[in-house]
């Protein structure tokens, strides 16, 4: 079943969506397929890493159904106009385009600001995300082998990125 666009309106992430937030986040933790992390960061400590003016979620009849952020790969000025993104949908809601909402948003919020690449790191098990990357414009770039282990697992990660239209 496909995302209705009438009952899911994508908004800026705020503080009171965070309780909701950490719960999605919490279950893609507990796949072991969508990040290196084993716990749910603190809000204060989420919030710190992340870029406030690209944070968005999803919600469907006022429920947040996913999420999507930035943080910035670098404090170095050439890397400015570079960030890394994450994307999380709830359980019930995959498979129905929401995380395809949530990033083409975010790709309008961070063209619009200049930010001319956004790259992320999947690991090749979770297709279904690399799959909805592709969609909006990410290309794999290369497999990191062996990057990092996962609850004593050496785990490979295809890095992603997406070029803006704004390059000259």
């Amino acid at each position: 079943m496909a995302v209705d666009e009438r009952t899911v309106v994508v908004e800026e992430l705020r503080a009171e969506h965070w309780p909701e937030v950490a719960r999605i986040y919490a279950d893609g933790i507990a796949t072991g397929n969508a990040t290196f992390e084993t716990q749910v960061p603190s809000w204060e400590r989420w919030d710190a890493a992340h870029l406030p003016e690209h944070r968005f979620v999803a919600l469907e009849h006022r429920r947040v159904v996913g999420w999507t952020a930035v943080s910035p790969v670098s404090q170095r000025c050439v890397y400015e106009g570079v960030v890394e993104n994450s994307v999380y949908v709830d359980e019930a809601a995959r498979g129905r385009g929401v995380g395809r909402l949530l990033l083409e948003r975010l790709v309008a919020s961070t063209e619009a600001a200049g930010i001319w690449t956004i790259q992320t790191g999947i690991f090749p098990e979770n297709e279904a995300s690399v799959r909805v990357h592709k969609r909006v414009g990410f290309r794999v770039v290369g497999r990191r082998e062996r990057l990092g282990k996962l609850h004593g697992v050496w785990r490979d990660v295809l890095f992603l990125e997406r070029r803006s239209n704004v390059v000259d």
